[in-house]
């Protein structure tokens, strides 16, 4: 079986979960003799090419004479997308993106329209150019492979998804990572995004949610038919831990959170109960690791509260800065108020660390050695961290229980039901 892959990155070059994720799925494929053409929309040449065979959309031609492009450039109706909607960017680059709100496709259709295109292949001012221009090469790299099906991630990919489907008639899998609800929260959500999520998921033969959480978003906010709806949790490629050394300068325990700092990962709600706990005990630090539009609002609630000297932030950490700080940890925190799945907890409990999480996470689905709360408890979380702080029992249990749990959530389990449905879907 062959498939053709649209993704918007891929490790090393990543900048969030949704690249972890492309990569785990397609070494759990591979094992299951499924062979994958991966495009994204920049390669650089170091990536893993045993897991995929890596298509660089930049090296791809348009021929923009041809009817069919010209045909499908020309229902493309989304013009522009505002910054708030952009995913993994920090405060700077979330003020330069704010400037170029409104700008549209169609100021650069010749640019778009080229017969090359150098996409940058991050989230920047450009994202709905190269998005447009993605879906074009994904209609020229239809022409191009063999492949038996097609499979999309997120809404960046979508229209490639579908513009591949409408040249070859093959079928079409489109996989929902996180939605624009999800992101954006109920009340802000961007429309244009919303358009292209529900294109896809309506075109699509088969969409794949990462949590049944997900899945009743889709249904309920997106009206699709639940029978094409068919939930695949993710999962975590095992790895042997590294010989790392990591010399604690702090005698106090050490608390962590790691995510990007915006409204869906709920950063918030953790400041507030470190305030919490730091009045019952001092002897805690609190660690805020990532970037995101919420930074300096963050900061001054720290300093409101009178927390600075408690309270680090490190900004983006990715590689063995990851590792490293779960090595320094002693509880981690994941305050989500919507999270799809969430990988982050599964990589801290695969470095012995206990877990809290949100109700409103799909992670929490599948989990049962971390405690649960809900995202707005803040006493229910406060209450939850000291515990694993101070009852060296229950910290323990969950370390050990939770790490043979979490080795049993292998990427190749989900891989082999994703195979069964593009079965599904091919025979169909």
């Amino acid at each position: 079986m062959k498939v053709l892959m649209f993704g918007w990155e891929f490790p090393p070059h990543i900048t969030g979960g949704l690249g972890t994720a492309s990569y785990g799925l397609t070494k759990g494929l591979v094992k299951h003799d499924v062979d994958i053409i991966f495009v994204v929309p920049k390669a650089y040449g170091d990536e893993d090419q045993r897991a995929a065979r890596i298509v660089n959309a930049s090296d791809i031609p348009v021929n923009y004479k041809s009817k069919e492009i010209q045909e499908f450039y020309h229902r493309m109706t989304y013009l522009e997308v505002g910054s708030s909607i952009m995913p993994y960017v920090d405060p700077i680059e979330f003020e330069n993106l704010h400037q170029e709100e409104g700008k549209l496709l169609k100021e650069k259709e010749h640019l778009v329209l080229g017969e090359k295109y150098d996409f940058s292949g991050k989230y920047g001012a450009n994202l709905m150019e190269e998005v447009a221009r993605y879906a074009l090469v994904g209609a020229s790299i239809a022409k191009q492979f063999d492949f038996d099906v097609i499979h999309a991630h997120d809404w960046l990919t979508y229209s490639a998804g579908v513009a591949a489907k409408e040249l070859t008639g093959k079928p079409l899998v489109v996989h929902m990572h996180a939605t624009e609800y999800d992101r954006s929260g109920e009340g802000r959500v961007n429309s244009n995004v919303f358009d292209l999520e529900k294109m896809g998921m309506d075109q699509a033969d088969l969409v794949i949610p990462v949590s049944n959480l997900t899945r009743n978003t889709v249904i309920s906010k997106y009206g699709i038919d639940p029978s094409k709806v068919k939930t695949v949790h993710n999962a975590i490629e095992p790895v042997e831990q590294a010989d790392l050394e990591v010399k604690r300068s702090v005698k106090e325990k050490v608390v962590t959170f790691l995510g990007r700092l915006t409204f869906q990962k709920g950063p918030e709600y953790f400041v507030e109960a470190a305030k919490k706990i730091l009045e019952k005990d001092k002897n805690v630090r609190f660690v805020m690791a990532g970037n995101g539009d919420m930074m300096n609002q963050l900061i001054r609630r720290v300093a409101e509260l009178k927390i600075a000297d408690r309270f680090h932030f490190t900004g983006f950490l990715k590689g063995e800065d990851v590792d490293k700080m779960f090595l320094l940890s002693d509880v981690f925190v994941m305050p989500s108020v919507s999270e799809p799945f969430g990988l982050v907890p599964l990589e801290a409990m695969r470095s012995n660390v206990p877990v809290v999480i949100s109700k409103q996470s799909g992670v929490a689905e599948v989990l049962k050695h971390a405690l649960k709360v809900d995202f707005w408890d803040v006493d229910g979380m406060a209450d939850a961290i000291y515990g694993l702080l101070h009852y060296e029992s229950l910290s323990n249990m969950f370390k050990v229980e939770g790490k043979e749990e979490v080795e049993n959530l292998k990427w190749e389990h989900a891989a082999e039901k994703i195979k069964e449905l593009y079965q599904e879907v091919i025979s169909n």
